[in-house]
């Protein structure tokens, strides 16, 4: 005959949640403790956690020594963000009991997940000294450094695993995560050497995405990332991360409406990529949408008010179309602050902007705040000359000029205007 406890499980299956609950309260009163115990590991792997829970503290009640009871009782109170709970579980452990390795890892989870983590990869390292060949111990360190960024310590615990024979632990490819890992630091050898041996069916969106990212890194194996995303996005069309790649593989290989199309996908799933608004700008204007850029632009500024390099981009594209008044209006209000420090394109872009608009006194102040950050700027300088010379800044246009003529000593054109300069000078002190 079937225990309370099956047939509780059985019933949840089915949806009979009201008889499970009856269930339930008999297998606690009439099942034995082993049966107790596995309906509440089973429960607590369902989700069914108040429920585990009870059990649990019924079992401890009755047998006060147990303290694996303790730790699962415990790491219900990490999942329910109860720390001062699960620290009183785990302080009642001692050092010489058999449950004491899992008590470290439930405590270092804890301060993980309070953010105190070199308390964390102390209770971490701690576990390791006392059984250094563990396989939960070597994973829970991998995986801790792994959560930390710390790629470079963690490869040595997942290798240690794989050592052993792990190639799986707790739903995880170990092999896959040493890729990642050695792909994330940058060793691309190394990293294509574990992923690329990844059984397609074995393959997390993770993995697809970094082996993808590892091909577009060599010229002759870019056909193999555009096919390595194409195939995650159709797995997965929600990994939002890919589309950004994929769009500049496709600008790489001159697919400009392959690449427009990659990154509306792309906005379509994140809406605060600033960087694919501003790619998706771009192309469109070399395609000659000129105001569908402009619509990129305006959409991706609502969405990212704050983002320099987008307002930026914006200001460039607004000057190079003779939108000089919403330029203006662009930066100024970008800048509430005008003591603000700004980049200096746009400064430079503000004087472009003023000076054709006929506002000589602003577009003066912003000439002169970009002159000493363009100084190698070639094209600047000539046209920063013309201004200084036609608003009587005399010795703003001579030091342009002789600026520009070190870059350009054989443009005759702007040799006369020095050698007219230099007679003007002549001229004023003869009187």
């Amino acid at each position: 005959m079937a225990s309370y406890a099956e047939r509780m499980l059985d019933e949840l299956e089915l949806g009979q949640t009201e008889a499970a609950k009856k269930s339930y309260a008999l297998s606690l009163r009439h099942d034995d403790d082993d049966t107790i115990y596995s309906l509440a590991e089973e429960l607590y792997g369902l989700g069914f956690i108040n429920q585990a829970k009870r059990a649990y503290k019924k079992l401890l009640d009755k047998y006060p020594d147990a303290d694996e009871l303790r730790t699962a009782l415990a790491d219900i109170a990490v999942d329910e963000d109860d720390a001062e709970t699960a620290v009183n579980y785990l302080a009642e452990i001692k050092p010489d009991s058999d449950a004491y390795l899992q008590a470290l890892l439930v405590m270092a989870d804890l301060y993980q997940s309070e953010g105190i983590y070199e308390a964390a990869e102390g209770k971490l390292k701690e576990a390791y000294e006392l059984a250094p060949t563990e396989p939960v111990i070597l994973f829970a360190l991998g995986e801790y450094y792994f959560a930390i960024a710390d790629y470079r310590q963690a490869i040595p615990y997942y290798r240690t695993l794989l050592e052993q024979g792990e190639r799986f632990f707790s739903g995880l490819d170990i092999a896959s995560r040493i890729g990642v890992a050695y792909a994330l630091v940058g060793d691309v050898d190394r990293a294509l050497g574990y992923l690329e041996q990844i059984d397609a069916s074995n393959m997390t969106s993770d993995v697809r995405f970094q082996l993808a990212m590892l091909y577009a890194t060599d010229e002759e194996t870019r056909d193999k990332a555009i096919d390595g995303f194409e195939e995650l996005k159709k797995l997965d069309p929600d990994y939002a991360t890919l589309y950004e790649p994929l769009g500049e593989l496709y600008e790489t290989e001159h697919k400009d409406e392959q690449a427009l199309e990659t990154y509306q996908a792309g906005l379509a799933i994140d809406q605060y990529n600033p960087k694919m608004y501003e790619r998706a700008a771009i192309v469109s204007e070399r395609l000659g949408e000129s105001q569908e850029a402009q619509s990129f632009f305006k959409e991706g500024l609502e969405h990212n008010p704050e983002d320099t390099t987008l307002t930026l981009d914006y200001s460039d594209w607004l000057t190079q179309h003779e939108q000089y008044e919403e330029n203006i209006n662009l930066i100024n209000d970008y800048f509430e602050d005008e003591e603000a420090d700004m980049d200096p394109a746009f400064y430079r872009n503000l004087a472009q902007s003023y000076a054709a608009i006929e506002d000589f006194e602003m577009a003066d102040r912003y000439y002169q705040a970009a002159l000493p950050f363009f100084e190698t700027d070639a094209t600047f300088l000539k046209e920063a000359y013309y201004f200084f010379r036609e608003a009587g800044e005399r010795n703003f246009a001579k030091e342009t000029l002789s600026l520009y003529l070190k870059l350009v000593p054989d443009d005759y054109e702007m040799l006369d205007e020095q050698e007219q300069l230099a007679l003007q000078d002549n001229d004023d002190d003869l009187y």
